[in-house]
């Protein structure tokens, strides 16, 4: 990563588009570790995936880079600042309602540089846990955290 948290290796990539007939979206997430636990936040009733939990992240939007996108989101979620420390992990997969798009997601692993409160965004999520990497099993999770 250089200062700015941009990923050379990853350009800036428009949030939705067509790549033939199917639809590309591109989502970031960090893995945030404080004390040996890790960062989840759960989806509130009534919107997609709704009650089930997650890493915090997000959209990547049009023209911006990824390791951005997954800065920006964590603030936006959490309240939280972080620094990245690489990519983790990349996950693709098909639109689990059954619509033309493919979902490619990348998860990075993130620090704090000085430990902060959680603020949740009461728009996208009702709750927060820091959990031992152990036991994220019984927290009934997004389907593609468990890959």
């Amino acid at each position: 990563m250089t200062p700015s948290n941009r990923s050379p290796a990853r350009p800036a990539i428009a949030r939705l588009f067509h790549v033939g007939e199917i639809k590309q979206k591109h989502l970031v997430y960090c893995r945030i570790v404080r004390d040996e636990t890790v960062l989840f936040v759960r989806r509130r009733a009534g919107v997609f995936l709704g009650g089930r939990w997650e890493l915090p992240g997000g959209t990547v939007e049009v023209g911006e880079d990824p390791a951005s996108a997954a800065v920006r989101e964590v603030a936006e979620e959490t309240g939280l600042d972080v620094r990245l420390l690489g990519e983790r992990a990349a996950h693709t997969w098909m639109d689990i309602d059954g619509r033309a798009m493919r979902i490619h997601a990348l998860v990075f692993d993130a620090v704090e540089d000085t430990p902060g409160a959680v603020t949740l965004n009461p728009d996208e999520h009702d709750q927060f846990v820091w959990v031992q990497p152990d036991a994220t099993g019984s927290l009934g999770l997004a389907d593609h955290f468990l890959q």
